[in-house]
C-alpha cells in the first residue's frame, strides 16, 4: 500500500470522506493514539475512525468512561495528526436528551472530523437500548445539527442490539437500521455480525445506503467477501489497540513470571520505529512548508 496525498482542509477531507461511500468498500481502520493513527495513514488506509474502548483503555478505564470533554481532546488529536479523514466513534452522543446529543455533535463537528457515529445503547442494563422512537429523534437531531453546521459530515447510526444480547438481535438491527437510515443517517452499522447471511440481510435492508460492517475478531470473510455482500466499509473497532495489549501482555508476563524476555524477540526494532516516526516527522515538516510558501 502507498501512503495516500496528504488532504489539508477540514472540507477537503470530509468530500473525500464521502467519495469512498459512494462505491466500492474501504477498510477504515481504527487508531487508538497518534501514532498507530500515523503509522496507518503510512500503511495507505485512505481514512481512520477513532475507538472508544481503545483510548479508553490507554487512560487505565474501561469502555464508555471515558468523558465527554476527554474524548473530544482525544478526536481532534487524532483530527489534526492525520492527513486522512476521520470518523469519530462518539459513543452515543454523550446525553440522554435529543437536545444534548445535538449539542455534543456540534461540539464533534468543531474537531474537524469527517464523520462521526451515535449508537443506541443506553448503557443501563435494565433497558439496554433506547426506545425506537427515543433512539430515532436521537440520530434526527444529530443530522439537524450536522445539517445546521454547514460541515458535510457522514452520520452512522449504529444499531447495538448484538452488543447488549438482544433476544433477537437481527430482526431488531434490521428493523432500527431501517428507521435511522429514513431519519437521515448516512452509513448504517450494527456491531456484532457474524455470517455472511447476516451481513447480506442489512445491506438489502438498507440499500442503497452504504453499511459499515465490523470485523474485530476472525468471522471467515475477507475483504474481498464483504464487498462481494455489498459492504461499503470495513472497521475493526478497538481489535487493533487489543492486538497491541496482547503483544504487550505476552513479554509483561513472561518477564513477571518466569524471569524470561524471549517474547521481547517479537517486538519490532527499536531502529524501524524509531526510523519511522523520525522521517514522519521530517515529512510533515516539508509539507507544512510547502503549504505556507
Amino acid at each position: 500500500m502507498t501512503e495516500p496525498a496528504a488532504i489539508s482542509s477540514p472540507a477537503d477531507k470530509r468530500a473525500a470522506f464521502r467519495a469512498l461511500h459512494d462505491h466500492g468498500c474501504f477498510v477504515l481502520p481504527n487508531p487508538w493514539d497518534v501514532g498507530s493513527a500515523r503509522y496507518l495513514q503510512h500503511l495507505g488506509f485512505k481514512a481512520l475512525a477513532t475507538t472508544s474502548s481503545g483510548v479508553a483503555f490507554t487512560m487505565a478505564l474501561p469502555d464508555n468512561a471515558v468523558t465527554r470533554d476527554a474524548m473530544l481532546t482525544h478526536v481532534r488529536a487524532v483530527v489534526e495528526a492525520s492527513d486522512v479523514p476521520v470518523n469519530a466513534d462518539y459513543e452515543a452522543g454523550y446525553s440522554d436528551t435529543v437536545e444534548g446529543v445535538a449539542g455534543n455533535v456540534r461540539l464533534c463537528i468543531e474537531t474537524g472530523v469527517a464523520g462521526l457515529s451515535i449508537e443506541d445503547s443506553t448503557r443501563d442494563p435494565v433497558q439496554p437500548l433506547y426506545d425506537l422512537d427515543v433512539a430515532v429523534a436521537r440520530v434526527r437531531a444529530a443530522r439537524a445539527a450536522i445539517d445546521a453546521s454547514g460541515a458535510d459530515v457522514i452520520l452512522t447510526a449504529r444499531a447495538e442490539c448484538h452488543v447488549v444480547g438482544h433476544p433477537a438481535p437481527l430482526a431488531e438491527s434490521l428493523r432500527r437500521l431501517r428507521a435511522y437510515a429514513d431519519a437521515g443517517a448516512d452509513c448504517l452499522y450494527a456491531p456484532g455480525l457474524r455470517t455472511a447471511d447476516d451481513v447480506r440481510a442489512v445491506v438489502e435492508a438498507v440499500a442503497p445506503k452504504p453499511v459499515n460492517v465490523l470485523v474485530s475478531a476472525p468471522i471467515g470473510l475477507t475483504v474481498g467477501d464483504l464487498a462481494a455482500l455489498g459492504v461499503r466499509r470495513i472497521s475493526v473497532g478497538s481489535a487493533l489497540a487489543r492486538a497491541a495489549w496482547g503483544g504487550f501482555q505476552r513479554a509483561a508476563r513472561e518477564i513477571a513470571e518466569r524471569g524470561a524476555f524471549d517474547a521481547l524477540a517479537e517486538a519490532p526494532p527499536f531502529a524501524e520505529l524509531n526510523r519511522f516516526f523520525r522521517d514522519d516527522v521530517a515529512r510533515r515538516g516539508d509539507r507544512r512548508r510547502k503549504s505556507e510558501r
